[in-house]
């Protein structure tokens, strides 16, 4: 068994989480504690510029201008996450054996064969004194697959210590929405589905001031215009069969009418659930439950709109299993960071379409 540590600061910017897990990279063992530092607004304006000037990117490892600010920031803000969480936990860093950094994505075109995260493990590394495994992705996208989602092999192993009938569904909101569809230990499918919060968010905090919309408060207060989600829907991404993936920023562009911000959050918050509810039938059979976690699984107003069309199935946040919907993420780097040091893929044809199943991954050492 390997102690590792998860680390995952998420399209959504709004943090570092981190995750102690024990595993063997094919059961977990058990979970650990975990924890949370949130990026500062002088940081999360930071990364919105990196996103920007990430756009003109042609080589994955150049850092021009405000993407090497950004690259130090992250790699600080990962740093001190670590030595928090270390210390509150009175924890050893001679005890664990990995750290999984996933670094901050600032662009994602698998098509162009690029997918950038931010960070640098050399220097966490040395910061922390433990082994960090880095770049997950790019071993998937560089052999023709889409880089994302990664997190189903540890849904997968979530799933097993379920006893329920299948097919279930573990679905991660986060700034994009991903899926993962389970049909017992054999059939796993993933696919990036649209926007998670990234929409919603970007519009609180232009209308609002707001990071996010707590709750989903203000979209419960709002009209959803339906003509304005009907015509986002024709969007091509959206009849594609899985595997499939998105870069935070691929739906941008659509802008919504002078509304409230009530009812430009509820029209929002729709388009995300009815682009969850649109997968359903590009699977191979009609899911009977859905397991909502990432920051997502916290909007009740989404959730709500989540089973009102996905009945019959049923929707639970991954907390009422005794999941963190918080740290799943990050949970998932630790056990992605064990199943590499152990040769195991990372990902699979039916994942990320990747050809062949394939590792991936490269250490930094102290």
């Amino acid at each position: 068994m390997l102690t590792a540590i998860g680390l995952m600061s998420g399209t959504s910017l709004d943090g570092v989480d981190v995750a102690l897990i024990e595993t063997d990279g094919r059961r977990v063992k058990a979970f650990g504690p975990s924890g949370y530092r949130p990026y500062t607004d002088r940081e999360r304006s930071l990364l919105r510029e990196a996103l920007t000037e990430a756009v003109n990117l042609s080589q994955r490892d150049a850092r021009p201008g405000v993407l090497r600010e950004a690259e130090r920031a992250v790699t600080v803000a990962h740093a001190e996450a670590i030595a928090a969480f270390t210390a509150q936990n009175r924890i050893d860093s001679g005890d664990i054996d990995i750290v999984g950094f996933h670094g901050q994505t600032v662009l994602h075109r698998p098509q162009q064969k690029m997918t950038v995260q931010i960070g640098d493990a050399a220097a966490l590394a040395k910061a922390i004194h433990i082994p960090v495994m880095h770049d997950f992705r790019a071993a998937d996208v560089a052999a023709g697959g889409q880089g994302a989602p990664f997190v189903p092999v540890y849904h997968r192993a979530l799933a097993q210590s379920l006893d329920r009938e299948g097919p279930m569904v573990v679905v991660n909101i986060g700034g994009v929405s991903n899926i993962t569809y389970i049909d017992g230990a054999d059939t796993l499918i993933a696919c990036d589905t649209g926007p998670g919060n990234a929409l919603l968010d970007d519009f609180m905090l232009r209308t609002m001031s707001q990071p996010f919309d707590c709750e989903g408060r203000t979209a419960a207060q709002g009209a959803v215009d339906v003509a304005w989600v009907v015509r986002a829907m024709e969007h091509g991404f959206f009849a594609l069969p899985p595997p499939k993936s998105l870069d935070r920023n691929d739906f941008a562009s659509l802008k919504l009418p002078p509304m409230s911000p009530a009812d430009g959050a509820a029209t929002l918050t729709a388009f995300t659930a009815e682009a969850i509810a649109r997968i359903a039938p590009l699977l191979p059979k009609e899911p009977l439950s859905w397991i909502v976690a990432g920051g997502g699984a916290r909007n009740l107003t989404l959730l709500r709109m989540l089973r009102e069309r996905l009945a019959p199935a049923t929707v639970e946040a991954a907390e009422a299993l005794g999941w963190s919907a918080d740290a799943i993420e990050a949970q998932a780097f630790g056990f992605l960071a064990a199943r590499g040091l152990k040769g195991l893929p990372l990902s699979y044809p039916a994942t990320t379409g990747v050809p062949i199943p394939m590792t991936g991954g490269v250490i930094a050492r102290p």
